[in-house]
C-alpha cells in the first residue's frame, strides 16, 4: 500500500474542495491510503468531516502566508512522519509550499489546477500565482487540468511543460444525482414554498462577483412577464450575498429570489427544479453542470472557459455570452417555452454525465497516474 498525502488550501465550499469526497471515495482503499491535509480554515472547514466519514484522516498544519519561511521544512517533517510516497496538492498555497516540500524530500507530486489564474496583471495577487507557476514548471511531476482549456492556457500563459500536463475531467458520484418522482419533488417544493406548477431555476455557487449571478438577477423581470409565478433558487454563501441581495430588492424581484444558503441536499435541491443557470464569468470546468446533468435539468450556461467542453448547444442546453442578461432571459425562455426541447436536452445530459464525467472512471485514471509515478 502506498501513503498519498493531499495538500489543499483549506476545507471550505469551493469546487475544488467539493471534488476531494467524491475522489477519495473510490481512492482511498487497498491500493492507496489517502490523508488529506489543509493549511487554513475556510468556511469551518466544512468537508473536512465529510472526509472523515470516508475513514480518510484530515489534519489542520496552519500556514497564514506564503511568506512563511518555517512553512517548507514544516510541510517536509509532516511528510516524513506520514512516510508519505507521493503528494497530490490543489490550489495555490498547496500547489506552491506542498511542492517545494515534497521535492526536499525527492517525493513524485501531481497538482491539480481548477482556474484560469491572472498571472499578468501587476499586483501582489499576480505575483503568488507567478510563483506557484515558477514552482510547479521546475518541481512538479505531473501537472493535471480539468480542461482542455485550463490545460492549453497553462501551456501558453504560464509556460508549464506539454510533456508534463495533461487533462483529467473531474467526475461526480452520478448514483447520487438522479430524477425523483414527482411526489418527492413537490414535497421538497412545499418546503420552500414553490407553487406546483411554477417554473423553478437554480444556480447553484459560492457567492463571488465573478460568479455573475447578478446578470441573472437581472434577467428575471423580463421572465416573470411570462411567468408571474417564477421562482430562482440561488444555493450558496459567499462575500458576495449581501450585494446580490440588494440588487433584488432594486429590480423589485425579491420575493422571486430564494436565497437558499449553503445546503447539504443539493441533489434533491436540483431534482426539485427544472432549468439549471450558471451565468459565470471564467470556470475551468464547473462541477455543478456535471451534477445538473447527472439529474437530469437542461442548462443555460455562459460561454467561457471549459463550459463549451460540457455543454453542446441544443443538445444538453444553451451558451450564452457571459454578462448579458438580455441573453439569459432570451435562453431560459426558449427552454422553457419547448418542453419537448427540455426533454431531450434533459436525457442528452444524463448520458453525458455518466460517458464523461464519472467519478469511478476518472478516478481510475487518476490511480494510473499515481501507479506511474511511484514506479
Amino acid at each position: 500500500m502506498y501513503n498519498i498525502v493531499w495538500f489543499i488550501d483549506g476545507l471550505g465550499m469551493g469546487g475544488a474542495e467539493r471534488l476531494l469526497v467524491p475522489f477519495l471515495r473510490e481512492l482511498h482503499g487497498p491500493a492507496f491510503h489517502v490523508r488529506v491535509c489543509a493549511f487554513q480554515v475556510k468556511d469551518d472547514n466544512v468537508m473536512a468531516e465529510q472526509i472523515r466519514q470516508l475513514g480518510v484522516p484530515v489534519d489542520l498544519l496552519p500556514i497564514a502566508h506564503l511568506r512563511d519561511m518555517g512553512a517548507i521544512p514544516r510541510l517536509a517533517r509532516y511528510l516524513g512522519q506520514q512516510q508519505a510516497h507521493l503528494v497530490h496538492t490543489q490550489l495555490e498555497f498547496a500547489n506552491t509550499l506542498g511542492t517545494m516540500a515534497a521535492r526536499l524530500r525527492g517525493l513524485p507530486t501531481v497538482a491539480t489546477l481548477h482556474t484560469f489564474d491572472d498571472g499578468q496583471t501587476p499586483g501582489k495577487e499576480a505575483r503568488r500565482i507567478r510563483l506557484m507557476w515558477w514552482t510547479l514548471r521546475h518541481g512538479c511531476r505531473q501537472i493535471i487540468a480539468v480542461s482542455d482549456g485550463l490545460r492549453r492556457y497553462l501551456e501558453q500563459e504560464a509556460q508549464l511543460p506539454p510533456e508534463r500536463c495533461l487533462t483529467l475531467y473531474n467526475g461526480i458520484d452520478v448514483t447520487r444525482f438522479c430524477p425523483q418522482p414527482a411526489a418527492a419533488r413537490q414535497a421538497q417544493r412545499q418546503a420552500f414554498h414553490i407553487p406546483p406548477a411554477a417554473p423553478l431555476l437554480i444556480t447553484v455557487a459560492v457567492l463571488r462577483q465573478p460568479k455573475g449571478i447578478q446578470y441573472m438577477l437581472q434577467a428575471l423581470p423580463a421572465l416573470r412577464q411570462t411567468w408571474p409565478d417564477l421562482r430562482y433558487l440561488v444555493v450558496g454563501s459567499g462575500a458576495y450575498e449581501a450585494e446580490l441581495k440588494a440588487l433584488a430588492r432594486q429590480l423589485g424581484v425579491t420575493e422571486a429570489v430564494i436565497f437558499a444558503g449553503v445546503r447539504h441536499d443539493i441533489p434533491d435541491l436540483l431534482a426539485m427544479s427544472d432549468l439549471f443557470v450558471l451565468p459565470t464569468l471564467d470556470d475551468a470546468l464547473p462541477t455543478v453542470l456535471m451534477e445538473a446533468m447527472a439529474v437530469g435539468l437542461p442548462l443555460v450556461a455562459s460561454n467561457v472557459g471549459g463550459v463549451p467542453e460540457m455543454v453542446s448547444p441544443q443538445q444538453n442546453g444553451l451558451l450564452v455570452p457571459a454578462g448579458d442578461a438580455a441573453a439569459l432571459a432570451q435562453a431560459c425562455r426558449h427552454i422553457l417555452q419547448n418542453p419537448t426541447l427540455a426533454q431531450s436536452m434533459s436525457a442528452a445530459g444524463q448520458q453525458t454525465a455518466a460517458a464523461r464525467f464519472n467519478i469511478v472512471r476518472q478516478a481510475q485514471k487518476l490511480a494510473q497516474i499515481y501507479h506511474r509515478l511511484l514506479a
